[in-house]
């Protein structure tokens, strides 16, 4: 269906994709992975015409209808669920809106006075009629309510406004109208980000269930094993393809590098010992003969390259805080609700300091909402909220932290705003370690990637000590190994954590205790998320 022949794209600033080769064939589900800034939304840009290769060839079989779903969603939120869904049929939308326009002036006619022009309209209209009829225009709204069920939604949800769901049932929304257009191939970047566990599920199953050709950025470990069967690895701009899910990926991957250092260091030694004979023996009267032989054999044999070295990923370090004292946090009776719907009732929660803690519950539950209530950036309806007494400074990162950085300003100066004492070499060392090195610290947010805005954003909360961390949705964005590094910063950080992830590997990783928002409530687990599924599997088992 595709192939990339030895494709490369230049920036101004740097060589993104050098030589890439990979292809996909009909109906294969394959992950592209790499850390940020390798080129993986590049090539995704280059497939759908938003961007040109500077070298190489894209080849595509025939008419390829590709279809992209990108990492920011782009939906009308004062539609109805319906009419968003609907707008998926351009070429339906274009003739639906000549023909009302056609009917429209003809209500304007009299048949007596305007024969002529009514005459004209009623032929114009027809042929209009006929090629709604060929795009499958009587059969659009039979498809939508065909599709509602698919993606999670009743009939009665059809006719409500998209601005009226959550992030994850948006994203449903987004998929349902590219699944209208039938596409031949399926761009997924990102596609679990804001997606609560649950939804995630949900993806995972309806993703599999389909015929066409997908491929999917993702870092989500888990989401890649269940949906893929070939891995593309992007590093330093060369792509390697691996055949199976993410962990044979993995597997392969060590293995390969094992195998070529082996390779290469070998090689390196037999070079090495062939370099001294011919430099010992070049001018010896009785071997200079079998010198140059191994001279010549030298410079013919094929070199193994040297093992690649690996990409860096930011260190995340919390600065030193003062201890705070036991008590972080009190609610008490706390009630809240969003326009009709209450979120939060009568909920009591006591959090004591060292506690991480991640917040579960499906998208829309409140998850969101609760940090807010705690940072004081909404006033709780009934109920008190207070944080400890004692020494508690707060640092809280928004779900959205990277969509508000200033996009027409240099990476360098937003620190420098946030600490105009520090030195250029300290601020350049300090974006150093979040992978902003070199002229990168000159690059403007606007050029950044989603991975680099979400570190960027990330340093910002980091370079202000604090003792109790609000964490939304962080590793949203970041690649793998950063999110390791990330996962690595919190076990070490000695305040208390509350965080909300979907990313169910991360939060395996960090959490000590697991709160689930649930019907307006708040459950609460005393250990990790291991020990919460353990909880939710014996719940089910009693029903």
């Amino acid at each position: 269906m595709i192939r990339f022949v030895n494709v490369s794209k230049i920036y101004s600033t740097d060589e993104v994709l050098k030589n890439i080769n990979w292809e996909i064939k009909k109906g294969e589900k394959i992950g592209l992975v790499g850390s940020n800034g390798a080129g993986k939304s590049t090539q995704f840009k280059i497939l759908i015409g938003e961007e040109v290769q500077t070298s190489g060839e894209v080849l595509k079989a025939g008419n390829l209808k590709i279809a992209h779903l990108k990492q920011e969603l782009e939906s009308d939120l004062n539609r109805t669920v319906r009419d968003e869904l609907a707008s998926s049929f351009n070429d339906i939308q274009v003739v639906l809106s000549k023909l009302l326009e056609i009917e429209n002036k003809m209500k304007l006619l009299e048949v007596d006075k305007d024969a002529e022009e009514l005459e004209f309209l009623v032929n114009k209209l027809a042929k209009y009629q006929e090629k709604f009829e060929d795009l499958g225009g009587y059969k659009m709204h039979a498809e939508i309510d065909k599709i509602l069920p698919k993606l999670g939604f009743t009939l009665e949800d059809a006719d409500k406004l998209v601005g009226n769901f959550s992030g994850g049932w948006q994203m449903k929304i987004a998929l349902g109208k590219i699944i209208l257009q039938k596409p031949d191939l399926l761009l997924l970047d990102e596609p679990t980000n804001h997606l609560d566990v649950e939804t995630i599920f949900w993806l995972e199953e309806y993703l599999s269930s389909l015929k066409i050709a997908i491929i999917l950025i993702s870092h989500d470990r888990y989401f890649l094993d269940k949906l893929c069967k070939k891995i593309i690895f992007i590093e330093k701009g060369v792509s390697s393809t691996y055949n199976g899910n993410y962990s044979s990926f993995i597997e392969q991957k060590s293995l390969n590098e094992e195998s070529q250092n082996k390779a290469y260091q070998h090689q390196q030694k037999e070079i090495e010992i062939q370099k001294r004979y011919i430099d010992r023996f070049r001018a010896s009267a009785t071997r200079s003969t079998q010198a140059k032989s191994r001279e010549k054999q030298l410079n013919r044999i094929s070199k193994i390259d040297a093992p690649m070295a690996k990409s860096e990923s930011p260190t995340f370090h919390f600065p030193e805080c003062p201890r705070s004292g036991k008590s972080v946090l009190n609610i008490k009776n706390l009630s809240h609700s969003f326009e009709d719907r209450i979120l939060l009732l009568d909920v009591n929660l006591k959090v004591s300091a060292g506690e991480k803690i991640a917040i579960l519950g499906p998208n829309g539950s409140g998850k969101s909402t609760l940090l807010k209530l705690i940072m004081n950036k909404i006033d709780p309806e009934i109920g008190m909220i207070e944080l400890g007494k004692h020494n508690i400074i707060t640092s809280y990162y928004e779900q959205n932290q990277s969509e508000a950085l200033a996009l027409d300003k240099k990476v360098i100066d937003l620190i420098f705003d946030k600490a105009p004492d520090w030195p250029q070499k300290k601020v350049r060392t300090f974006l150093g370690g979040f992978g902003f090195k070199n002229d990168a610290v000159f690059k403007y947010v606007k050029q950044l990637s989603g991975g680099e805005k979400a570190k960027l954003a990330l340093a910002l909360i980091i370079m202000t000590p604090s003792n109790f961390l609000l964490l939304d949705e962080p590793t949203n964005h970041l690649d793998i190994q950063s999110k390791e590094n990330l996962e690595l910063a919190i076990n070490n950080y000695q305040g208390t954590v509350f965080i909300i992830s979907h990313d169910r590997y991360f939060i395996s990783k960090v959490a000590n205790k697991v709160l689930e928002i649930q019907d307006s409530q708040i459950l609460s687990y005393d250990g990790g998320y291991e020990y919460f599924l353990e909880k939710q599997k014996l719940k089910k088992v009693k029903k």
